[in-house]
């Protein structure tokens, strides 16, 4: 009776060794699949930043940058942009003035030879549903639940207007490139015009290479130069001005 007792719980610590090395081999499988421990995934986040010139460029620090959504997705998009070269110069955080006192803010820019490229950043996760034409978009997680954001085509789009009206320059220069994060699956989208582009980060190295090489040149190396120094005085804004930047857009939503 006392061996039966004794084998029946040796299967049982047999039984369990193998279950515990089996949730071991499991954990490790799923930590190769996403790219290694919290802490690894933070220290490679630090050297891409540290490789970057975006701290020069937004006045933003690598805490301010690595633990903010939204910085964090203006800067993998610079990042992206940076290796497109020399030939090309970036913005980002610029709070341009309008004619009415107020100012609007664009997250990025990037002024090239053939044309200026305006980017509005949404570092989303989540299903997102969005029509070129409707006012709001939609934001749906599992389990149901979901939110409405401004349409960023329209938001865009006057960023590009006060644009327009600073520089003094057409509709054909610009484009709009509406930059979603990885983490987020554009289930609907519907974009009409031709000079927007809706995507999702990882994609829009290959998007914005295959445009400008579709497009005729509209800017002299000189004349880039010239467009940079103009908008870079209004980036890295004063705490006053993005406060009260801040106060127009709950004044206009109250």
């Amino acid at each position: 009776m006392l061996k039966r007792l004794s084998h029946t719980y040796r299967l049982k610590e047999l039984l369990n060794l193998e279950i515990i090395l089996f949730f071991l081999l499991v954990v490790g499988l799923c930590k190769g699949f996403s790219g290694g421990s919290p802490k690894q995934k933070k220290h490679k986040r630090y050297n891409r930043y540290q490789r970057t010139a975006y701290n020069a460029a937004s006045g933003n620090s690598v805490f301010d940058t690595l633990f903010d959504d939204g910085k964090y997705g203006e800067f993998l998009i610079y990042s992206c942009l940076e290796d497109l070269g020399d030939a090309h110069k970036l913005l980002t955080n610029i709070y341009l003035p309008k004619v009415n006192g107020t100012t609007t803010e664009i997250d990025l820019i990037m002024i090239s030879a053939t044309g200026i490229y305006v980017f509005e950043s949404k570092n989303f996760s989540g299903w997102i549903f969005g029509d070129e034409n409707s006012k709001y978009w939609k934001q749906i997680f599992r389990g149901g639940r979901h939110y409405q954001f401004y349409n960023p085509i329209w938001q865009n789009k006057k960023h590009i207007s006060v644009l327009k009206q600073h520089l003094g320059l057409g509709d054909e220069v610009f484009r709009s490139y509406i930059v979603f994060s990885e983490r987020c699956v554009l289930k609907k989208m519907s974009v009409y015009s031709p000079e927007v582009k809706v995507m999702n980060q990882d994609v829009l190295a290959c998007e914005i290479a295959e445009d400008m090489m579709q497009r005729p040149e509209f800017f002299t190396p000189l004349e880039i130069e010239q467009i940079y120094n103009e908008l870079s005085r209004y980036t890295q804004a004063d705490d006053e001005t993005k406060q009260a930047h801040i106060d127009a857009i709950k004044r206009r939503n109250p």
